[in-house]
């Protein structure tokens, strides 16, 4: 069978995108609502939120890396990766929507209950989006239309962002009628419904045509030593943590900036928006643009060039709106938009570079750890949440935060540092980061043909047609 590198079709980028649409209505939910949602409408005190999200991140280093290991040895007439998209959709949403159900249990018993429920939706997080984010490095071999379906990717995932940002509190106010708790019950009920859809229709378009090579074994010792030592893996794994974590932090301490600082009261400000709904809106919106405007600059420059420079620059930028008063929304709202503008590319590149290091991998080491590879990513996505949920209520603790009360100054001044300058220096440290990052697109193109002439020997691709 003759090796291709054929152009995937409009339907199946579209059907990969939506599986990350279906994914972000719960990551990015959690990013930027479940602290506040725990804290200022579930009841919970801040500390307690921070030792939980802690407590299911050690869980989270266990599952993830088995999650890839399993995804890996999986053989089924639908390929590795792609079944697990219709195994794990319905209890995706199922356990999703079950966390915010609020049970009368007491104030012991609503933190069991949110130990739980956290816990299961963590878990099944890991085993369908290790495999899904796999999938993106299995179905073509070009390292050019991988950097395409990423961007479909993160048009897909920032689209679940514009909606969460258009509807969720809007959504909350309506529905709950007052009640917050209802609120959040029934919206999440909607968004837990059209993950499942989403993710069936994922499986549905599309396929996987690279599979490791025919003389590989299934000892997981050597997948475990081959992934220690490749050196691209490594640091995209430190730079990952860093680049996640700056987004959740900044979008964890969203709500509570807005509130305490720029004294949102929830009221609408333009039609059903109000000023915290307007400024997440907006911004996803604008953070789409850059993901295509990536796109077109990645021709131009090498993708670990692109990555220093909009990582750093944007950090700049965040730490900017330190400074900007309280009563200056139109200028927080531009400065904003500046700084999605340059974080959008990333993480279209950023998962582009995972399937290249897959790639790498199999290059030097002659042996495929797709799913391995990609479960280090889906570790520094989770880490990246966690840390967004763990430092925030830290800093909000020690700065002596109380729920639904005027903040004192010292504590205005904690909200207004975890929303600027806190994701700014991990953006710092990210950027930085990618100096150490091995490989340059050039050397990507001989690796690319390289495993094309290994593969077609063999029969080891499957037409992009089929």
């Amino acid at each position: 069978m003759k090796a291709t590198t054929a152009t995937l079709s409009f339907n199946e980028k579209l059907s990969y995108a939506l599986g990350d649409t279906a994914s972000n209505f719960f990551f990015q939910f959690f990013a930027i609502f479940i602290v506040y949602y725990y804290t200022d409408v579930y009841g919970l005190s801040t500390g307690s939120v921070t030792t939980m999200l802690l407590v299911v991140k050690l869980w989270d280093w266990v599952t993830d890396p088995i999650m890839g290991i399993i995804a890996d040895r999986t053989q089924t007439r639908w390929g590795k990766f792609r079944p697990y998209l219709l195994w794990m959709a319905i209890p995706y949403g199922a356990i999703g929507y079950l966390m915010f159900i609020n049970p009368d249990l007491g104030e012991e018993g609503k933190l069991m209950f949110a130990y739980i429920t956290y816990t299961l939706m963590m878990t099944v997080y890991t085993a369908i989006n290790v495999p899904y984010g796999a999938l993106m490095g299995v179905m073509t071999t070009s390292s050019d239309e991988r950097l395409t379906l990423g961007c479909f990717r993160f048009i897909g995932a920032f689209s679940a962002a514009i909606l969460l940002g258009m509807f969720v509190r809007p959504l909350v106010r309506i529905l709950g009628d007052g009640n917050e708790l209802l609120g959040f019950q029934l919206t999440m009920a909607i968004f837990a419904v059209l993950s499942i859809l989403l993710f069936f229709q994922t499986f549905r378009g599309t396929r996987e045509r690279v599979a490791p090579p025919l003389d590989q074994d299934t000892d997981i010792k050597k997948d475990l030593k081959v992934l220690l030592r490749n050196t691209a893996w490594l640091v995209m794994v430190v730079a990952g943590v860093f680049t996640l974590a700056n987004v959740a932090i900044r979008g964890g301490a969203t709500v509570y900036f807005f509130k305490y600082y720029m004294l949102d009261d929830n009221t609408p400000f333009i039609w059903i928006w109000d000023r915290t709904s307007f400024f997440l809106t907006t911004g996803a919106i604008v953070f789409v643009i850059g993901v295509i405007g990536g796109r077109f600059l990645s021709n131009i420059y090498d993708k670990r060039v692109l990555m220093i420079f909009l990582t750093l620059t944007n950090a700049i930028v965040m730490a900017f709106m330190y400074y900007i008063p309280s009563d200056a929304y139109w200028t927080m709202l531009s400065v904003n938009a500046l700084a999605s503008l340059l974080a959008g590319p990333t993480p279209a590149l950023v998962w582009a570079m995972y399937a290249d290091v897959a790639d790498y991998g199999e290059w030097k080491f002659k042996r495929r750890t797709t799913a391995l590879v990609f479960s280090a990513a889906q570790f520094a996505q989770k880490l990246g949440l966690t840390i967004g949920g763990v430092l925030p209520t830290a800093v909000l603790t020690y700065v002596g935060y109380e729920a639904n009360v005027a903040q004192s100054e010292l504590a205005l001044q904690g909200i207004r540092f975890i929303f600027t300058w806190l994701p700014a220096i991990f953006a710092i440290i990210a950027g930085f980061s990618f100096f150490f990052y091995p490989l340059r697109d050039s050397q990507l193109l001989n690796i690319e043909e390289e495993l094309l002439d290994r593969r077609s020997a063999v029969g080891k691709i499957i037409p992009a047609t089929t």
